[in-house]
C-alpha cells in the first residue's frame, strides 16, 4: 500500500474515477486541491521531471482547446510559468509518493510502481475529460511563442 498526495481539480469526474481505482487497489489517496496550491517552477518541474513539455498541459484546458497556447514552441521556463500562473493548464492528476514525483494518469505505468487494477480501462479513458467532444469557438489568437493575445 502507498500513502498517494493526488493533486486533483475539485469536481473532475475523472478525477473521481481515478482517485477510487487507487483506493481500491488498496492506496491510501490524500486528495489535495490542484487548483488552489501555490504552484512556482521547481515544484512543478519535480512533477514533470524528463517528460516532453507538451505532456506537462492538459490538451482539454480551455486555453489548449482554443489554440492559445502552443507548448511546443515554448521554453521550460515559459511553460512551467505558464503552468504556475494558471493550474487548470496542469495536465492532472499530480501523483506523489514519498520522493517519486509523476503528472498524468498512465495505469500501465502506475501499476508498474505502485500497483494497480486499471479494470481494463485506457490512459485516454482516465485521462479525457468527459467533455471532450466540447469545442468551444474560436475567439483568440496566439502568437507561435505560445503568448496569450487577445
Amino acid at each position: 500500500m502507498a500513502i498517494i498526495e493526488f493533486y486533483a481539480k475539485p469536481g473532475c469526474i475523472n478525477n473521481a474515477r481515478q482517485m477510487k481505482l487507487l483506493r481500491d487497489a488498496g492506496h491510501e489517496v490524500i486528495e489535495i486541491n490542484l487548483v488552489a496550491e501555490p504552484w512556482d517552477a521547481e515544484k512543478l518541474k519535480r512533477f514533470f521531471g524528463e517528460s516532453p513539455i507538451t505532456e506537462w498541459f492538459n490538451p482539454s484546458a480551455k486555453a489548449m482547446k482554443l489554440g492559445l497556447i502552443f507548448p511546443e514552441c515554448l521554453t521550460e521556463g515559459q511553460a512551467l510559468r505558464l503552468l504556475a500562473a494558471d493550474p487548470m493548464l496542469i495536465r492532472r492528476p499530480l501523483l506523489q509518493v514519498g520522493e517519486r514525483y509523476a503528472a498524468g494518469f498512465d495505469p500501465a505505468r502506475i501499476n508498474a510502481w505502485i500497483g494497480l487494477d486499471a479494470k481494463g480501462a485506457t490512459q485516454k479513458e482516465l485521462e479525457t475529460c468527459g467533455r471532450e467532444g466540447f469545442s468551444p469557438p474560436r475567439s483568440a489568437e496566439a502568437d507561435p511563442k505560445g503568448e496569450l493575445r487577445p
